[in-house]
């Protein structure tokens, strides 16, 4: 009896590392493909922390949520923050070099245009805010 707890314990505790794992392999992914997509989305680097916000006409949490976030941490912020927006219907090709699979997605990348963040799905502005102090 108490072996067989153990055993599903053990089980549990290994499909759990298992996801965390493959999660955090897919986020390095992510940032990895960003920064080869900075290059192509600035000429030079904006010598200031910028966030890549990719989404398309029809997201209702785009525009319900995603977008007062980011309005919420431009007024904060003001000058000391770039928000580039980009419509992943308009532009496939910035959708798949930075490998977004789903929106909102939002990347943040630090004054030398290094991806340091990618949130898949909404993040709110505290979340950013906070993201944002660690660059």
């Amino acid at each position: 009896m108490t072996s067989d707890i153990l055993l599903r314990s053990a089980i549990a505790l290994g499909i759990i590392l298992l996801g965390l794992g493959i999660y955090w392999l897919v986020n390095q992914r992510l940032l990895s493909r960003a920064k080869q997509g900075v290059a192509s989305l600035f000429g030079t680097y904006p010598n200031k922390p910028v966030i890549v916000y990719f989404t398309t006409p029809d997201c209702a949490p785009c525009k319900t949520i995603q977008r007062p976030a980011l309005d919420q941490v431009s007024k904060q912020l003001g000058e000391k923050l770039e928000v580039v927006e980009i419509d992943a219907t308009e532009r496939p090709d910035l959708a798949k070099t930075w490998g977004v699979m789903s929106v909102p997605t939002t990347f943040l990348l630090n004054s030398r245009g290094e991806a340091c963040y990618v949130n898949n799905g909404v993040a709110r502005a505290d979340k950013l805010i906070q993201q944002l102090q660690t660059l």
